[in-house]
Protein backbone atom coordinates (compact mmCIF):
# COMPACT_ATOMS: atom_id res chain seq x y z
CA UNK A 1 0.00 0.00 0.00
CA UNK A 2 2.83 2.46 0.70
CA UNK A 3 5.10 1.71 -2.15
CA UNK A 4 5.75 5.08 -4.22
CA UNK A 5 5.58 6.87 -1.17
CA UNK A 6 9.16 6.93 0.25
CA UNK A 7 10.27 9.96 -1.91
CA UNK A 8 6.95 11.55 -0.63
CA UNK A 9 8.06 10.99 3.08
CA UNK A 10 11.96 11.44 2.58
CA UNK A 11 11.56 14.87 1.16
CA UNK A 12 8.95 15.59 3.99
CA UNK A 13 11.44 14.80 6.77
CA UNK A 14 14.79 17.02 5.11
CA UNK A 15 11.49 19.76 5.05
CA UNK A 16 11.24 18.98 8.96
CA UNK A 17 13.87 18.47 9.70
CA UNK A 18 15.41 21.81 8.25
CA UNK A 19 12.86 23.95 9.35
CA UNK A 20 13.67 22.79 12.61
CA UNK A 21 17.15 24.27 12.49
CA UNK A 22 15.99 27.34 10.56
CA UNK A 23 13.91 27.55 13.24
CA UNK A 24 16.10 27.84 15.97
CA UNK A 25 18.07 30.01 13.67
CA UNK A 26 15.28 32.46 14.39
CA UNK A 27 14.77 32.38 17.96
CA UNK A 28 18.57 32.71 18.21
CA UNK A 29 18.31 36.25 16.08
CA UNK A 30 15.41 37.13 19.22
CA UNK A 31 17.97 36.58 22.27
CA UNK A 32 18.20 39.71 24.36
CA UNK A 33 14.72 40.39 23.44
CA UNK A 34 13.06 38.42 26.24
CA UNK A 35 10.45 39.91 28.39
CA UNK A 36 7.82 38.36 30.52
CA UNK A 37 5.52 38.82 27.89
CA UNK A 38 7.62 37.45 24.94
CA UNK A 39 8.36 34.60 26.87
CA UNK A 40 4.70 34.09 27.09
CA UNK A 41 4.14 34.66 23.64
CA UNK A 42 6.95 32.93 22.53
CA UNK A 43 5.65 29.24 24.34
CA UNK A 44 2.24 29.59 23.03
CA UNK A 45 3.46 30.37 19.42
CA UNK A 46 6.96 28.96 19.68
CA UNK A 47 6.02 25.48 20.68
CA UNK A 48 3.42 24.70 18.82
CA UNK A 49 5.61 25.75 15.81
CA UNK A 50 8.19 23.68 16.76
CA UNK A 51 6.08 20.45 17.42
CA UNK A 52 4.35 20.61 14.08
CA UNK A 53 7.90 20.66 12.28
CA UNK A 54 8.81 17.23 14.68
CA UNK A 55 5.23 16.10 13.92
CA UNK A 56 6.30 16.04 10.14
CA UNK A 57 9.59 14.39 10.98
CA UNK A 58 7.80 11.86 12.94
CA UNK A 59 5.30 10.82 10.85
CA UNK A 60 7.96 10.81 7.83
CA UNK A 61 10.15 8.47 9.79
CA UNK A 62 7.54 6.08 11.10
CA UNK A 63 6.18 5.88 7.27
CA UNK A 64 9.96 4.35 5.63
CA UNK A 65 10.72 1.14 7.74
CA UNK A 66 9.59 -1.62 5.62
CA UNK A 67 7.41 -2.89 8.19
CA UNK A 68 6.43 -6.39 8.48
CA UNK A 69 2.69 -5.28 8.33
CA UNK A 70 0.85 -1.24 8.32
CA UNK A 71 -0.49 -2.31 11.51
CA UNK A 72 2.83 -0.86 13.76
CA UNK A 73 3.12 2.34 11.79
CA UNK A 74 -0.93 2.51 11.61
CA UNK A 75 -0.81 2.70 15.69
CA UNK A 76 2.30 4.88 16.07
CA UNK A 77 0.10 7.21 13.67
CA UNK A 78 -3.06 7.01 15.53
CA UNK A 79 -1.63 7.54 18.71
CA UNK A 80 0.48 10.70 17.55
CA UNK A 81 -2.36 11.92 15.94
CA UNK A 82 -4.43 11.92 18.96
CA UNK A 83 -1.95 13.10 20.80
CA UNK A 84 -1.68 16.04 18.50
CA UNK A 85 -4.58 16.66 18.59
CA UNK A 86 -5.22 17.21 22.09
CA UNK A 87 -2.15 19.35 22.39
CA UNK A 88 -3.46 21.56 19.33
CA UNK A 89 -6.87 21.88 21.32
CA UNK A 90 -4.59 23.05 24.42
CA UNK A 91 -2.58 25.30 22.75
CA UNK A 92 -5.24 27.54 20.91
CA UNK A 93 -6.60 28.01 24.06
CA UNK A 94 -3.10 29.40 25.54
CA UNK A 95 -2.46 31.15 22.02
CA UNK A 96 -6.24 32.78 22.52
CA UNK A 97 -4.68 34.06 26.01
CA UNK A 98 -1.76 35.67 24.64
CA UNK A 99 -1.87 39.49 23.16
CA UNK A 100 0.81 38.57 20.45
CA UNK A 101 0.22 40.66 17.66
CA UNK A 102 -2.92 41.57 15.68
CA UNK A 103 -4.00 37.90 14.43
CA UNK A 104 -7.11 37.70 11.55
CA UNK A 105 -9.37 34.95 10.68
CA UNK A 106 -6.89 33.71 8.18
CA UNK A 107 -3.80 33.42 11.16
CA UNK A 108 -6.17 31.72 13.39
CA UNK A 109 -7.40 29.27 10.74
CA UNK A 110 -3.94 28.66 9.93
CA UNK A 111 -2.17 28.37 13.68
CA UNK A 112 -5.32 26.37 14.90
CA UNK A 113 -7.69 25.16 12.31
CA UNK A 114 -4.74 23.42 9.61
CA UNK A 115 -3.15 21.26 12.32
CA UNK A 116 -6.18 20.13 13.86
CA UNK A 117 -7.47 19.09 10.40
CA UNK A 118 -4.13 17.20 10.34
CA UNK A 119 -3.79 15.66 13.01
CA UNK A 120 -8.04 14.71 12.08
CA UNK A 121 -6.31 13.92 8.69
CA UNK A 122 -3.31 11.61 10.55
CA UNK A 123 -5.56 9.65 12.74
CA UNK A 124 -7.89 8.95 9.41
CA UNK A 125 -5.11 7.73 7.22
CA UNK A 126 -3.94 5.61 10.62
CA UNK A 127 -6.91 3.66 10.57
CA UNK A 128 -6.94 3.50 6.89
CA UNK A 129 -3.41 2.08 7.01
CA UNK A 130 -4.70 -0.62 9.52
CA UNK A 131 -7.72 -1.16 7.57
CA UNK A 132 -5.83 -1.53 4.82
CA UNK A 133 -7.74 1.28 2.79
CA UNK A 134 -5.82 2.74 -0.69
CA UNK A 135 -6.86 6.27 0.64
CA UNK A 136 -4.59 5.75 4.09
CA UNK A 137 -1.46 7.10 2.41
CA UNK A 138 -3.13 10.36 0.68
CA UNK A 139 -4.39 11.16 4.40
CA UNK A 140 -1.42 10.75 5.98
CA UNK A 141 0.55 12.54 3.38
CA UNK A 142 -2.32 15.41 3.62
CA UNK A 143 -1.80 15.63 7.35
CA UNK A 144 1.92 15.56 6.57
CA UNK A 145 1.41 18.47 4.36
CA UNK A 146 -1.06 20.76 6.43
CA UNK A 147 1.08 20.34 9.49
CA UNK A 148 4.39 21.46 7.47
CA UNK A 149 2.24 24.24 6.00
CA UNK A 150 1.11 25.28 9.60
CA UNK A 151 4.56 25.06 10.62
CA UNK A 152 5.92 27.12 8.25
CA UNK A 153 3.24 29.94 9.26
CA UNK A 154 4.03 29.58 12.67
CA UNK A 155 7.63 30.27 12.24
CA UNK A 156 7.19 33.24 9.91
CA UNK A 157 5.02 35.16 12.17
CA UNK A 158 7.19 34.27 14.73
CA UNK A 159 10.21 36.06 12.49
CA UNK A 160 8.31 38.99 11.57
CA UNK A 161 7.79 39.54 15.43
CA UNK A 162 11.18 38.88 16.39
CA UNK A 163 12.47 41.17 13.72
CA UNK A 164 9.71 43.99 14.77
CA UNK A 165 10.82 43.79 18.69
CA UNK A 166 14.40 43.58 17.66
CA UNK A 167 13.63 46.81 15.53
CA UNK A 168 12.28 48.73 18.45
CA UNK A 169 14.72 47.90 20.79
CA UNK A 170 17.36 48.90 18.76
CA UNK A 171 16.50 52.61 17.99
Amino acid sequence: MLHGWENFFIAAATAGATLIGLLFVAITLGVGLSTPHGLNATRAFLTPTLIRFNGVLFVSLDMLPPWPSALPAGIILGIFGLIGLLYQIQASLNQRKIDFVPLDWLDWILFSVAPVLGNASLIAGAAGLIAQRPFAPYAIAGATALLLLAGIFGAWHLTLWIAKIRDKTQR
